[in-house]
């Protein structure tokens, strides 16, 4: 297991080697999704009720680090 970050996992045997939430089989794309689809944060942690509020701005910190990159334009 590699942990990313405090509450970000990743094993190669659970969920396919997708990031997870603290080595639980909740992954960081299903909780992005859920916000995503416009679910608040009390919904999110009422629909997956194993996270913890410091979930969810780890996984939005972890996506945000995941995308920054340079893009060059002509």
């Amino acid at each position: 297991m590699i942990k990313i970050s405090d509450r970000i996992t990743v094993d190669k045997n659970q969920c396919g080697g997708r990031p997870c939430i603290r080595s639980m089989r909740i992954r960081v794309t299903d909780v992005l999704g859920l916000l995503a689809n416009g679910l608040s944060v009390e919904e999110v942690l009422k629909e997956l009720p194993d996270l913890e509020f410091e979930d969810i701005p780890a996984c939005l910190r972890f996506a945000s680090q995941r995308f920054d990159h340079p893009v060059v334009a002509p």
